[in-house]
């Protein structure tokens, strides 16, 4: 706080054109920011403020897009393969057929966070409709299951625990061989030796959006295996879908823990290294992409705040031969700092979280499905990252404020008031 004596000084020397403002009693750090920050008559300052501010939110709303971004690529993504796959495989060491387990699957259906746990068994064989075909993987599942992805028709049904003769295709494979819902193929299968066709009739279409998936596998019920077979005990193996928010890894450490000796509990993410591999390095990219936002904004709020100072070395140098510390002066540019700040990052989360906003309610950004495995650009909100990013921000910038203020001290008052 400066004396009130010194206050009317101040005022005399504002005729001397040294750009001070007049400011109410008592005179404190804030107040003399305040003013001028946000001086209302077209000057340098006001311009470099501005500048500022904008440069920051800017910053501020690509970090936020780009974490909503990754974020909601990452988990549909994920999801489309947890979806199809389930987040745990069970499966015979030696990848020798196994023997379905009533117990086994209550059992592990007991443990916290597993959703479902659904015997599967597939099995090459050739789809057939009129004159073309196919080649492709027969996925059998338990009737009454839900289908994955399912755009068209139903899931496949039975009544009275019968075998179902219905099939689920992709939509990829009913283009290519103008299928649709409630047209029969025919499916052979090759099977000691011995050509067995089964007719199926078509009740759905589902689309995955991932292209090895809709163009190998069909959905059929998995009784229909089992008897070609000959054994309607066997099973490839079970899925297991969690619900949201497991812990993938400790889980499949709690299911390999009930696992018969030849039984092996293996994460899906090690099934499709390739797929989970690309997801984590969209990690690495928005770490790159928010390390250079975040050096942008704290270089830019630098170079403004030396530059204000710098077109204010009249008026420190005027406070300092007044009697005011140098704390207090830090204390003025500490303060404008802040309205600089903080002002850009209101409006830059405003501006990320209203663009992520629309994206997500409108879908304008489209991509290629065959590369991204997605149509539109997904968007998802992690609330605690956003505070993370704007706590984050202004913690930074505050300790970045600190460098430029250190100057201050070599500024000689007798100087600064010639100062031109």
């Amino acid at each position: 706080m400066i004396p009130y004596e010194t206050t009317h000084l101040i005022l005399i020397f504002k005729e001397k054109k040294l750009d001070l403002i007049k400011i109410s009693l008592p005179l404190n750090a804030f107040e003399i920011a305040k003013r001028i920050s946000f001086q209302k008559q077209k000057n340098y300052t006001r311009f470099i403020v501005r500048l500022s501010i904008a440069a920051t939110a800017i910053s501020v709303a690509a970090i936020l897009i780009t974490l909503s971004i990754v974020n909601g690529f990452q988990q549909t993504v994920s999801n489309k393969v947890y979806d199809f796959w389930g987040q745990i495989r069970i499966a015979s060491i030696n990848g020798a057929p196994l023997e379905a387990n009533v117990s086994i699957e209550k059992n592990l259906s007991k443990i916290n966070f597993v959703e479902r746990v659904t015997p599967f068994l597939n099995q090459s064989t050739v789809l057939s409709f009129e004159q073309d075909i196919e080649g492709v993987v027969a996925r059998g599942l338990p009737a009454n299951t839900s289908a994955p992805f399912l755009i068209k028709g139903r899931s496949i049904q039975n009544e009275n625990d019968s075998l179902s003769n219905e099939v689920v295709l992709s939509d990829q494979l009913a283009t290519t061989l103008n299928i649709s819902v409630g047209a029969t193929v025919r499916l052979y299968f090759l099977n000691l030796e011995d050509v067995q066709q089964r007719k199926l009739k078509v009740v759905g279409i589902y689309h995955s959006g991932i292209e090895d998936y809709d163009k190998q596998f069909i959905l059929v019920d998995i009784k229909l295996l089992q008897q070609l077979n000959n054994h309607f005990t066997q099973i490839e193996g079970y899925s297991i879908a969690l619900k949201k928010g497991a812990d993938i890894d400790k889980i499949n450490d709690e299911v390999q823990a009930q696992m018969p000796s030849n039984w092996v509990a293996t994460s899906i993410k090690d099934y499709y290294p390739q797929i989970f591999d690309w997801i984590g390095v969209q990690t690495v990219n928005r770490n790159v992409t928010i390390t250079i936002m975040l050096l942008i904004a704290i270089v830019n709020l630098l170079t403004c705040l030396f530059i204000l100072m710098l077109e204010r070395v009249p008026m420190i140098g005027t406070l300092s031969a007044l009697g005011a510390t140098q704390n207090f002066i830090r204390q003025v540019f500490l303060y404008q700092a802040s309205f600089i700040c903080w002002t850009g990052i209101g409006l830059g989360t405003t501006l990320g979280i209203g663009l992520s906003y629309l994206q997500q309610k409108f879908g304008w950004i489209q991509l290629d499905e065959s590369a991204y495995f997605i149509k539109t650009l997904p968007i998802q909100f992690d609330w605690a990252q956003i505070a993370a990013v704007v706590m984050g921000t202004a913690l930074i910038s505050y300790c970045s404020f600190l460098i430029p203020t250190l100057w201050i001290k070599k500024i000689a008052p007798a100087k600064a008031i010639k100062f031109d």
